[in-house]
């Protein structure tokens, strides 16, 4: 359909936030949004996705061993922040901060550039269809076997966050200096138990921590440290806060590069680095699952194994939350490009009700929020448009995705023109999977509304097809050379219902749009008029 511009002071309602339709919606999402996740989500999809990604992460690590941990951990603060969404890879944006400006983060979690490689290759196998949450699922995985570690079924079929929860990564990831109890507290709240906890502070066999971490411990002189060990750490991070905090050494002394279990025999000889790995094994309730850990690696490994299963259960978004983000650092915003959708010359003046989505939106967000896509949106929108004017009501399937990137060179070369002929009409739209009849039906739905000037004054100054008395009536409220944006009805007769006046005026040669009457003019759409 040509671009037109609807009237403002028709009767057209958009009450699409009306109790109804809201049911809808819940009754709808209630059972997508519960959809679970599978390692075999992407079998069909995206069949070479996990082999993609597995290339990419294992040849980032084969150049900087330190990057498994770095990624493991990346994983483990998405997750503990609203769920393993990929919220941690967004950047900042006009509405939020992104989480990789929270305390636990900054300066300090690593391996994003990582991540979004890796999903740029998957991207070009497959664009759209794997999530960055997924993506950095796997990466952890494969993390964990670059370095000789514990290999895990990683579920799939997550989404990724549309925001970023900078407050909740300050208050729900815990804190190098926490003691035992509020640590079993941070993991219990996220439904992993105290031997999930202690096994995934295993991963701290590999990777670095900045001297600022663990100056305290090492400088405190209190019996819960090795008094040799202090010093020799000493040595790299000085007592003066203002010196040497962003130093480095490693979380496990033996052997640093490599997933064993060697973590948990240092901390029985008081050689933790962190005050939060020490408080593991100080006399508390979990000195016995350090002890076991240290005396037998395969129960470690196998017990790392599924807690990191477990942990990326915690909250995922998955059916018709979130969304697929094309690049995971969010940085493409489709309200606030330079380039977008609605400055397209087929939109920009022409295109409206953007702010009555936005309602729309607004309204169902409250009763479910993070459930519904936009795209939904404006399709049920259009469907209580259409009836609202006392048009068809048809079924509208649901499940839809919404975009992360607008495309305004697509807007301007596949839009079809109110000036395009015949050939050109049934090409742009047979090219979209959409019959010749299809084509006619919809251009039907110019049977309300109203168009700007611009789009009609070469017709009804120069048109041979057109009925003298219609063109002579239209030059009043057009004229030749000025006037570009005044209105005129897209049909004379009930402007303002949805019927099939605008095809008995086609006939009578009174179509508004050159686009509109090509369709009655001896063409092959003519028996559908």
């Amino acid at each position: 359909m040509a671009s037109m511009n609807w009237n403002s002071k028709s009767t057209i309602s958009f009450t699409f936030v009306n109790a109804a339709l809201c049911l809808l919606l819940v009754l709808h999402f209630t059972t997508t949004c519960e959809a679970t996740l599978s390692s075999k989500f992407y079998d069909k999809t995206c069949p070479n996705a996990i082999s993609t990604i597995r290339s990419s992460i294992r040849s980032a690590i084969s150049r900087e061993r330190r990057m498994a941990a770095s990624l493991i951990r990346l994983h483990f603060h998405d997750c503990f922040v609203k769920g393993c969404d990929a919220s941690i890879l967004l950047d900042d944006s006009s509405t939020f901060t992104s989480e990789k400006n929270a305390l636990p983060n900054r300066n300090s979690a690593r391996g994003y550039e990582l991540i979004e490689d890796a999903k740029a290759k998957v991207e070009k196998i497959c664009p759209g269809v794997v999530s960055c949450a997924d993506v950095l699922a796997v990466a952890a995985r494969e993390a964990s076997l670059a370095v000789s570690g514990p290999s895990w079924t990683v579920k799939l079929g997550r989404r990724d966050s549309t925001r970023a929860y900078p407050d909740v990564a300050n208050t729900d990831l815990p804190g190098f200096t926490e003691n035992l109890d509020r640590l079993i507290s941070r993991f219990g709240g996220k439904g992993l138990s105290a031997r999930d906890m202690v096994a995934l502070s295993g991963a701290h066999t590999i990777g670095q921590a900045q001297c600022f971490t663990f100056r305290n411990r090492i400088y405190s002189n209190t019996s819960d440290i090795n008094a040799s060990f202090a010093r020799s750490r000493r040595s790299r991070c000085p007592a003066a806060v203002t010196q040497g905090s962003s130093n480095l050494a490693p979380l496990e002394l033996v052997t640093p590069n490599s997933f064993d279990n060697n973590y948990f025999k240092n901390l029985i000889q008081k050689k933790g680095l962190l005050q939060s790995d020490q408080v593991l094994f100080s006399g508390g309730s979990t000195d016995s699952i350090v002890s076991e850990y240290s005396k037998n690696s395969a129960r470690f490994r196998a017990d790392f194994a599924a807690a990191m299963v477990r942990m990326g259960d915690i909250e995922p978004l998955t059916g018709s939350a979130g969304q697929i983000r094309r690049g995971c650092d969010g940085s493409i915003l489709l309200n606030d490009t330079a380039n977008n959708e609605r400055d397209v010359i087929f939109n920009k003046n022409s295109a409206r009700g953007y702010e009555l989505i936005d309602n729309a939106k607004t309204e169902v967000e409250k009763i479910c929020p993070g459930v519904v896509s936009c795209a939904d949106i404006l399709a049920v929108a259009a469907r209580d448009a259409s009836v609202a004017v006392s048009g068809p009501s048809w079924t509208v399937k649901l499940g839809r995705r919404d975009s992360t990137t607008p495309y305004p060179d697509v807007a301007l070369s596949d839009l079809p023109r109110f000036t395009e002929s015949l050939p050109e009409l049934i090409a742009r739209f047979e090219h979209k999977g959409l019959s010749e009849r299809d084509m006619v039906a919809l251009s039907g739905s110019h049977s309300i509304g109203q168009a700007q000037c611009f789009t009609f004054r070469d017709r009804i100054y120069n048109g041979g097809d057109i009925d003298a008395g219609f063109a002579s009536t239209r030059r009043r409220g057009c004229p030749v050379s000025s006037g570009d944006s005044k209105l005129a009805p897209l049909e004379l007769v009930t402007p303002n219902q949805l019927d099939n006046n605008y095809f008995k005026n086609l006939l009578q040669k009174k179509g508004l749009l050159q686009s509109d009457q090509v369709l009655f003019i001896g063409g092959n759409g003519q028996h559908c008029i």
